[in-house]
């Protein structure tokens, strides 16, 4: 049977909200996801508190959760070398998340960076990571189009696939920051890439209507995609570029594709109903 990697991201989901969420509840959030059974739990960031004033807590839940009942593994997001420099002294770390976009408007709006900056502090990233003993998850931001009116196109992202890979990338999630994604780009991306570059792990971090969910994971699953990230009922998106309607893949809605066709996600059912009930307490109660 085949084998896929589910990323749960209560990170990504959570970042844009306004209201504060205590730390407790966070904490209490998170480590029912991590009964589930999920491959990776994006779980918070070091970035500047400016930026997303929600996650200033993170090193403050991470230190109260309760690893010793979870396989599964944590990434933190960083946006520079000194948020970089503060995730490598946590041991629990196993993966730092670096947003690398190839749309020069949104990587200004994202990390204040032009790409060109962007390039030089992903190199250092990856070899703090490195000298961690510590993985980069590099999420190439506008993998799927630009609204913003900067070039794109598949051979733009081609290219940098390969630029990433030659600076030692090995995890390459492509995001569909805004939701513009097509099944039609989507199949044409990873069936491309995953064979040209079989050193990189490629992932999908999709954006998505209530509509075109299903459309897109499985143009995505079957192009060879093994690595998806979600998040439950759909919650967040990105801050930086609002949409009502776009916001993150829908955890349960993969998980419902992957049983139907008999694909392993290692995700309990007990535990994600648990963690879903967990979800609504907190998403219902803060906007």
């Amino acid at each position: 049977m085949q084998k896929v990697k589910l990323i749960e991201c209560p990170r990504d989901a959570m970042q844009g909200i306004k209201d504060w969420i205590p730390t407790k509840e966070k904490i209490q959030y998170i480590q029912s996801l991590l009964r589930c059974g999920f491959d990776t739990i994006d779980f918070g960031s070091f970035v500047s508190p400016k930026a997303i004033p929600q996650m200033t807590d993170t090193a403050e839940v991470l230190a109260a959760l309760d690893l010793s009942v979870t396989s599964s593994k944590l990434l933190a997001i960083v946006a520079n070398v000194r948020g970089a420099e503060t995730a490598v002294q946590f041991e629990a770390i196993d993966y730092l998340g670096y947003p690398f976009s190839i749309s020069e408007n949104f990587q200004m709006r994202n990390t204040h960076k032009t790409i060109a900056e962007s390039t030089v502090t992903l190199r250092e990233i990856l070899k703090l990571a490195d000298e961690a003993g510590k993985e980069v998850v590099t999420y190439l931001s506008m993998g799927f189009g630009n609204p913003y009116g900067d070039p794109w196109n598949v051979e733009i992202v081609g290219d940098w696939a390969g630029k990433l890979s030659d600076m030692g990338v090995r995890i390459l999630s492509l995001s569909d920051t805004v939701g513009t994604s097509t099944p039609e780009v989507i199949d044409y991306l990873y069936s491309n890439l995953i064979p040209k570059y079989p050193e990189i792990e490629f992932g999908a971090h999709l954006h998505t209507t209530p509509s075109s969910w299903h459309e897109k994971v499985d143009s995505a699953y079957k192009a060879g995609c093994r690595r998806f990230d979600g998040a439950i009922q759909g919650f967040g998106g990105c801050p930086m570029a609002k949409d009502e309607l776009t916001g993150n893949m829908p955890t349960e809605k993969m998980l419902s594709y992957f049983t139907a066709n008999k694909i392993i996600t290692n995700v309990n059912p007990l535990s994600f109903e648990s963690a879903h009930n967990e979800a609504s307490k907190i998403f219902n109660k803060y906007h």
